[in-house]
């Protein structure tokens, strides 16, 4: 195991901006998931591995310690999952995405597996606070039969606090290729106070979205209509299966009914696609 520290000094009174920077390896070593590599630069880490469902699934949460992003800040994440391996990543919190001061913050995932690899991505929600310009990118290379999860829940403004998202920017580009296939790409821009806040093809005047999106085998219908009995809101909740590739969607106002909805979904779909029950992360329920 290979590890880089980096001794920079946490924020001071005047904000430098960080670079943060983290490289994970996971590889299978006879049935049992192993962290082979941790790699950072700044503030951006990993706890230890964790195995609350036995030694084929590695459980690592990634930390980002000042606990929030200011306007300058980068984040890059590069996880690996080798050949047959299986690995999920969470995180111990919800993101927040502070004002942008005049600069940009920026987010690069890049996740990777090998043939026969299961990768799963369940971060906590993400809150951009007002007058924030936040550029997210997440691009997945996922080996020949190999199985992805991926969720993500945005929240516009502390609602809970009486914030809105009234000024700001936030970017979006989502890319997944399969045995160098491309099966999924997506990309927006979200202006706070134009109508793609308002416009039903937008948020539809909403402050919260989720997005799930599962890479594998095609399922049969029976779990997609399982997925669609989902007790959501009104017209808040939709289910696509396109081949491979199954996306669900909600939008509302309250990141704790997305929460329950995107695990209602994870928890059917997981064992349909790896064969595994669901198991969610102990981080999730502090």
């Amino acid at each position: 195991m290979k590890r880089i520290a980096d001794e920079a000094v946490f924020a001071p009174a005047a904000h430098a901006r960080w670079q943060a920077r983290l490289s994970l390896g996971f590889e299978s070593d006879r049935g049992t998931t192993r962290l082979v590599e941790r790699e950072h630069a700044g503030p951006l880490r990993v706890q230890k591995p964790l195995y609350p469902e036995g030694n084929a699934v590695c459980h690592a949460i990634v930390i980002h310690p000042p606990g929030g992003v200011v306007g300058g800040d980068e984040l890059d994440l590069r996880a690996r999952v080798g050949a047959q391996a299986s690995a999920l990543l969470a995180t111990p919190g919800a993101a927040k995405w502070y004002k942008a001061n005049g600069h940009v913050s920026r987010q690069n995932i890049h996740l990777s597996t090998g043939d026969g690899a299961t990768l799963e991505w369940l971060p906590q929600e993400t809150i951009f606070f007002d007058a924030a310009h936040v550029r997210l990118d997440h691009q997945v290379e996922l080996g020949k039969d190999a199985s992805y999860i991926g969720c993500e829940i945005l929240c516009f403004g502390r609602t809970a606090s009486g914030e809105s998202f009234n000024a700001g920017t936030v970017e979006q580009r989502t890319g997944i290729r399969r045995d160098g296939r491309l099966v999924w790409f997506e990309q927006g821009r979200l202006e706070a106070g134009t109508a793609a806040m308002s416009s039903p093809l937008g948020l539809a005047g909403r402050t919260v979205c989720a997005t799930l999106i599962a890479v594998g085998r095609q399922l049969p219908g029976s779990v997609i209509a399982a997925l669609r009995e989902i007790d959501a809101p009104a017209g808040s909740f939709g289910v696509t299966q396109m081949k491979s590739v199954v996306v669900v969607r909600h939008l509302g106002d309250s990141s704790e009914v997305a929460r329950r909805l995107m695990l209602d979904a994870w928890r059917l779909l997981r064992p349909a696609l790896t064969g595994r029950e669901a198991v969610v992360p102990r981080i999730w329920n502090t």
